[in-house]
């Protein structure tokens, strides 16, 4: 009875994000239609749900949780890049950034291999940079470019980069992923991106042959136009920069003057047009931003009622061996960035337990943060209120369900790494 009592209370606990998910989902699909509900107002019913279903303080109180939890670091810093994600994005495209870099594309690439080649070319920016967000924000409006001038499948290109973008964010030295996923094993970056190796480079191999088989049905007209290699500097910036280290948000910034002023001495916009394309930019990231900021105070909610403490206790107390410890570790990490869409923010919580776990059972703490990181990667590429499929679809003015069944790299990355736990085991 004692038992059933604490099941009863943790599913209580996470059923905030259960209603969120029932209201989104099933409404879209009696609808037929995913933008008949709002995300927002479905996140803001799970919020006042959460605030009912917490008993134990009273209704000042629980607000104050739910606040403390919308205005947490983690939150504030994601609400800031997508600002400044969507300042530079704006910029760049009144500027002639993303018509310049379509054209040199477009003119280097046939347009049978453009699929390939896209997913390459954000794999390469998102190792360079270490992050999966900047990366969709710089090549998402150069993906709907070249959609629009070929007549290829929109969302399948957005995946495209979106895949390309979480190969390098679980790769790159630079990764907020990586950095956490070898911090809290206690493992050396190099060594933990060998045996990422392992797994994300056969997952890019087969999806890259798979868009070459897909890219050979493609219908689509060669296009050669003018290029002005001027407007594509700030774009090489970003690269370069963040190949050097620089800060995300300080690359946000630094690039976004920079295409402005390329721009104003370039005459393909003035002042007033840069700051209305930067103001544009960021109230088109409106959405994303209340998202966050909502979904941040849930997961504090459910953090304060055991609902996240929960889901470890039920995911750890049958572990008999190094396979199950493993795979415990796995689903772990991926129910917690599907509770707090934030692959970063999982693997820090769950990351201290999984430690604990794999001194128990004798695993590497090498494989066990190789482990966090690609299983955290490939539950955050696949949930459609994650911040990266929400600044794609944003951008590409489209649903984010429209793009998940095009996600060829994630699904294949999940495969390999859960295989590699069933039959990759060390000595």
């Amino acid at each position: 009875m004692e038992e059933r009592i604490k099941d009863a209370k943790g599913l209580l606990s996470i059923s905030p994000l259960l209603i969120f998910l029932a209201i989104y989902t099933l409404s879209s699909i009696i609808s037929r239609d995913f933008y008949a509900t709002s995300i927002i107002v479905s996140f803001l019913i799970a919020c006042l749900y959460s605030i009912l279903i917490f008993k134990d303080k009273n209704i000042e109180s629980r607000f104050a949780v739910l606040a403390r939890g919308a205005a947490k670091e983690d939150i504030m810093t994601m609400v800031f890049i997508f600002i400044l994600a969507g300042a530079f994005a704006s910029t760049a495209k009144q500027m002639g950034a993303i018509e310049a870099t379509v054209n040199l594309t477009l003119n280097f690439l046939p347009v049978k291999m453009m699929l390939c080649g896209m997913f390459i070319a954000s794999c390469f920016v998102s190792l360079s940079i270490g992050t999966s967000v900047g990366t969709i924000a710089a090549l998402t409006p150069i993906a709907c470019g070249i959609t629009e001038k070929t007549g290829q499948n929109l969302p399948l290109m957005v995946a495209v980069i979106v895949g390309g973008a979480y190969f390098g964010d679980n790769l790159s030295f630079i990764s907020d992923t990586t950095i956490m996923a070898t911090k809290t094993q206690g493992c050396k970056l190099k060594d933990k991106f060998r045996y990422n190796l392992k797994i994300a480079l056969p997952a890019a191999i087969i999806t890259i042959v798979l868009y070459l088989l897909t890219g050979t049905e493609v219908a689509g007209e060669t296009f050669c136009g003018e290029i002005n290699y001027m407007l594509i500097i700030p774009y090489i910036y970003i690269l370069v920069a963040a190949i050097c280290g620089l800060n995300v948000m300080m690359l946000l910034s630094t690039g976004t003057i920079l295409a402005g002023v390329i721009g104003l001495l370039h005459n393909k916009l003035t002042l007033t047009e840069w700051s209305a394309a930067m103001n544009n930019g960021i109230m088109g990231m409106g959405e994303l931003i209340i998202v966050t900021i909502l979904a941040g105070g849930i997961i504090e909610v459910m953090r304060e009622t055991g609902g996240i403490e929960y889901l470890k206790t039920k995911l750890t107390r049958r572990i008999r061996s190094k396979t199950g410890a493993e795979m415990s570790i796995a689903g772990l990490v991926v129910l917690t960035d599907f509770c707090t869409a934030n692959n970063t923010i999982a693997i820090l919580t769950t990351g201290p337990l999984a430690k604990e776990i794999s001194a128990l059972y004798k695993i590497d703490p090498r494989r066990t943060a190789s482990i966090l990181d690609t299983f955290s990667c490939f539950a955050q590429s696949i949930i459609p209120y994650g911040a990266q499929l929400l600044i794609a679809s944003g951008l590409a003015c489209i649903s984010p369900l429209e793009i998940i069944p095009y996600l060829y790299y994630p699904f294949i990355l999940g495969l390999f790494a859960f295989l590699y736990i069933i039959f990759k085991h060390e000595k």
